[in-house]
């Protein structure tokens, strides 16, 4: 049974949106494999197989969806199956990518592919299409994607209230004496015991390996006195991500440490205070970067400030240097400076949605220094 929730997230009406996005865009249709774009248009998390599942948008015509005919029940349980658009179903004799084609117009010029089409079913959608050029889906989809609905922005928030009810756990995890991958094992229970349906990542960073803001979990010793870095992230059964960065010290905290992280505390405010409708990702950047840079850090700040967030953990907007398309109502992203001077790092990362005269953040956790006894 369709939720009203789900109604919300995946609304009826955003196939046709895509299918004028086509048109604007000058392509002949779409075609929407298993991944982020599918689930965004139809509300179904189709599974990735070596059988094709496609969404047939044509910009003059109507949308189907192709199936294999093992999947078909999973499609007509999706939220997909209350859309009014027809499946059809192909058998294992089938070739179902000149089904697709059979069905397109001869003369379409120009398919846009899914952005995480496998490059098998890209080559043979090309085989069944020689005469249409082949281009990225994405493009057409980005500006629906980046401008993040109610329903979007209140699965943001759920996600976000239940990654912070994590961090709100880590000091009772932080202890002298275990290894990061045991601290990171136990973050990654409490993520899916804390409302998410998958564990996406966990960085337990702590003393030198903090310095490396993609830290893979290790079995190193935490040792008193060192700063721990920890970012982590999921997927809600909504589809909708969080992905939250905080910073502790197990014992008192090094000097030097406590002087970069007033200083990067400072910074991330800055940047989250810059955003509002019609600034841009550079400007927000910038508030941040500028600060780091003038308090000597410039060099240990080498990353962008900040990546969109949906479906995906990383999507548009990305909120850097050179991005000078204004923010609007409904953008989502994170704010996540970070200096990494070694022997120790530290990065604060909050996911904020821009509104109409300012922002909100989806993490209300101490952005300051947890130290824990």
């Amino acid at each position: 049974m369709e939720t009203d929730v789900t109604t919300e997230l995946y609304p009826r009406e955003r196939v046709g949106l895509v299918r004028e996005a086509t048109a604007k865009a000058g392509l002949g249709a779409v075609l929407l494999t298993p991944g982020p774009d599918l689930r965004y248009v139809t509300g179904y998390d189709a599974k990735q197989l070596e059988r094709l599942t496609c969404l047939v948008v044509p910009a003059d015509g109507e949308p189907f969806l192709v199936v294999p005919r093992l999947e078909l029940p999973a499609a007509q349980e999706s939220p997909a199956g209350s859309l009014g658009l027809e499946l059809v179903p192909w058998d294992e004799t089938d070739d179902p990518y000149a089904l697709v084609a059979d069905r397109l117009p001869r003369d379409v010029g120009t398919v846009g592919l899914a952005d995480r089409m496998w490059a098998v079913m890209a080559l043979r959608f090309r085989g069944a299409m020689p005469g249409a050029e082949q281009t990225a889906a994405g493009a057409v989809l980005r500006e629906l994607r980046m401008r993040k609905s109610a329903a979007e922005v209140a699965a943001l928030r759920e996600a976000g209230e239940a990654i912070d009810r994590v961090h709100r756990l880590v000091p009772g995890l932080l202890k002298a004496g275990r290894t990061e991958r045991e601290v990171g094992r136990d973050i990654a229970d409490a993520i899916i015991a804390e409302g998410h349906a998958q564990v996406d990542f966990v960085i337990v960073g702590s003393g030198p390996n903090g310095a490396n803001p993609h830290a893979e979990l290790s079995d190193r010793v935490i040792r008193p006195g060192e700063p721990v870095v920890v970012d982590i992230g999921g997927t809600m059964p909504s589809g909708y991500c969080s992905d939250s960065t905080r910073n502790y010290c197990v014992g008192e905290p090094p000097a030097d440490y406590q002087a970069y992280f007033a200083v990067l505390l400072e910074a991330q405010r800055a940047s989250c205070e810059a955003v509002r409708p019609g600034a841009t990702p550079e400007a927000v950047d910038a508030a941040g970067r500028d600060i780091i840079a003038a308090a000597g850090h410039g060099e240990h700040f080498f990353h962008r400030t900040g990546h969109g967030i949906g479906l995906e953990s990383h999507e548009e907007p990305y909120i850097v240097a050179g991005n000078r398309e204004p923010l609007e109502p409904g953008m989502a992203f994170s704010i996540e400076p970070g200096i990494y001077p070694g022997p120790h790092g530290a990065r604060i990362e909050d996911i904020v949605v821009c509104t109409e005269d300012g922002y909100e953040p989806m993490n209300t956790t101490e952005r300051g220094l947890v130290v824990v006894d």
